[in-house]
């Protein structure tokens, strides 16, 4: 699918996603992605919710985010729940969607200039 929203600013956008697939800006990964307003940082080696851990949460708390967003590839799939419970024991919202309902609610939530970091997987 592609997107067709413009910005104006420096905040990261996300122009298009399919499988395997996803551009940012004017770069395209083939990897799993998180992505904030102004960073995008790359997780080759994680393609199932199910193997989300610590270290994921701490490299999504690094940026300080108060909504974090998990795009699970096609469909959506919960990872264990001590995982998410790491980010609501900080206050900090939490949700699960597939990649493509994750891009459109990244781009819609950055947009509006709120903290919002999203761990993309393909």
């Amino acid at each position: 699918m592609r997107f067709t929203q413009e910005s104006s600013s420096n905040v990261n956008v996300i122009r298009a996603y399919g499988a395997h697939e996803l551009r940012v800006n004017e770069t395209t990964y083939h990897h799993t992605v998180i992505i904030a307003a102004a960073a995008v940082s790359t997780l080759p080696a994680l393609a199932r919710a199910a193997d989300l851990g610590a270290e994921h949460a701490a490299r999504i708390l690094e940026l300080q985010p108060e909504l974090v967003l998990i795009g699970t590839g096609e469909r959506q799939e919960f990872p264990a729940a001590a995982f998410g419970a790491r980010f609501l024991e900080s206050g900090i919202g939490f949700e699960v969607m597939d990649t493509g309902a994750a891009c459109r609610t990244f781009n819609v939530l950055a947009s509006e200039r709120r903290r919002v970091v999203a761990l993309l997987m393909l």
